[in-house]
């Protein structure tokens, strides 16, 4: 089971919502606070929502992987009623509740969460990972298949190939070709990492296919 850090209200409509972002948003720390070669990181958790066809319930899916060889360890789901409507900006009201109680059904507590989402790379800086960052305390990464903000500089083919994701002249988050010739992922900081450190992780996290094998394996779980 994971402790929660810190909690507050859940909000009741996009005005509420919005105080709370900006409220939680001092909260992010995007410095480095794991090193990058780290021995005690022994379990990477991805997680992700899927939602019934008529949008009423939220299906939360964790999938936790040891680390460095990424073999399931333990896995998790929580389905609830929808309680936020959808509002671009504020996803993490809709999908933090549910991955909070799916956290919560876990044996093992991970050392990383990589989420299928954004982070900084947010308008207003606090995009799920960096929500779920702070209320669960986990160094977490916002690991995303398409650009919501910030524009780029041409990537290279090869695997490995990174560039800056700039947002008004701030330094967002990263375009990662994570497979040789395919398209590229979006990397952003959820909270206590830097970016150099979330893009490593992610990178060792994605040795087959062009997404981790966390958030792969949890969006298939929540898809089931």
């Amino acid at each position: 089971m994971i402790p929660i850090h810190r909690s507050h209200p859940w909000p009741q409509n996009e005005s509420e919502a919005l105080l709370i972002q900006e409220k939680l948003r001092s909260q992010t720390i995007s410095t480095l606070d794991m090193p990058s070669v780290n021995p005690s990181v022994k379990y990477v958790a991805g997680v992700d929502v899927s939602y019934s066809a008529d949008d009423t319930i939220a299906k939360a899916a964790v999938v936790v992987l040891s680390f460095p060889d990424l073999q399931l360890c333990d896995q998790a789901i929580a389905c609830g009623p929808t309680t936020f409507p959808y509002i671009p900006g504020f996803l993490s009201f809709r999908e933090v509740p549910p991955v909070l109680d799916a956290l919560a059904k876990l044996t093992i507590c991970p050392d990383l969460l990589l989420c299928d989402g954004h982070g900084l790379a947010h308008p207003r800086r606090f995009g799920l990972a960096c929500h779920l960052g702070v209320l669960t305390n986990i160094p977490t990464i916002g690991v995303a298949k398409s650009r919501y903000i910030g524009q780029h500089d041409p990537l290279g083919e090869k695997r490995g190939s990174w560039q800056p994701l700039i947002d008004q002249g701030e330094i967002v988050g990263a375009v990662v070709r994570s497979r040789t010739g395919v398209q590229p992922i979006y990397v952003s900081i959820g909270h206590r990492l830097d970016l150099a450190t979330a893009i490593d992780y992610v990178l060792q996290c994605t040795p087959k296919y062009r997404l981790p094998e966390t958030t792969r394996q949890a969006d298939q779980l929540a898809s089931m």
